[in-house]
Parts: structure tokens; C-alpha cells; sequence
């Protein structure tokens, strides 16, 4: 009987890839018909801007990219 912690640890593990999948999408959808589509025009905007923020970070932004790599590698 699984316990509550892996109830949550499963739900938000299913959380996140369901936003990593809409992100994708939206990416997608954004290249193909363009920036001005509602709700998904932005994504690559800010996508292209937290990438930017990085790159000037230096170290940081590695150490920080590394992180995001690690997080979203990391399935259960």
C-alpha cells in the first residue's frame, strides 16, 4: 500500500511532465502559426529570454541549467 508521500511525490512527478509536454506544444504551435496565437505566442519569447539570462549568468547559469537539466531528467 503505497503511502502518502508517494501519492504526492507520483502527483506532482505527473504535474510536471503534463507542463513539459503544454510547454513543448506550445513552443510548436508558436514556431509553426506564429507569435501572435493566444495564450502560446509568448512561451518562445520567454523561453529565448531565460536562456539569454543564463548565458549572462557565466557560472551561475551553469550551475543553475544543470539543475533544470538534472530536475527534468529525473523520472521516476
Amino acid at each position: 500500500m503505497p503511502g502518502i508521500y508517494d501519492t504526492v511525490k507520483r502527483f506532482f512527478i505527473n504535474v510536471t511532465e503534463a507542463f513539459l509536454l503544454l510547454i513543448a506544444l506550445s513552443v510548436v504551435a508558436s514556431i509553426v502559426f506564429g507569435s501572435n496565437l493566444p495564450f502560446v505566442g509568448g512561451v518562445t519569447e520567454n523561453l529565448l529570454g531565460l536562456i539569454a539570462q543564463l548565458g549572462e549568468a557565466g557560472l551561475v547559469g551553469l550551475i543553475a541549467a544543470g539543475i533544470l537539466i538534472w530536475l527534468v531528467a529525473k523520472r521516476a
